[in-house]
């Protein structure tokens, strides 16, 4: 078994919670709470790495990312 390194993108909305990893267009999943969400887009993850390996496609990895947020007064 080979491990991958994708980046994920969590937001909490009214609705709970959202993930997403943008090297992985398409891969996304929600959760009612962080954990369940984190354990969701692992699922999702799998099964779309599953997916590309099947297919033969290349799967991205990141070396390394920075993800901040910014306060914009307008």
């Amino acid at each position: 078994m080979k491990r991958y390194k994708v980046s994920v993108v969590i937001e909490k909305d009214e609705d709970g919670y959202f993930a997403f990893s943008p090297e992985l267009q398409g891969c996304y999943a929600h959760g009612e709470s962080y954990e369940e969400v984190i354990e969701n887009i692992k699922d999702a993850i799998r099964l779309h790495l599953e997916d590309r390996i099947e297919n033969k496609e290349t799967i991205p990895e990141i070396e390394y990312i920075s993800l901040t947020s910014l306060e914009i007064e307008v």
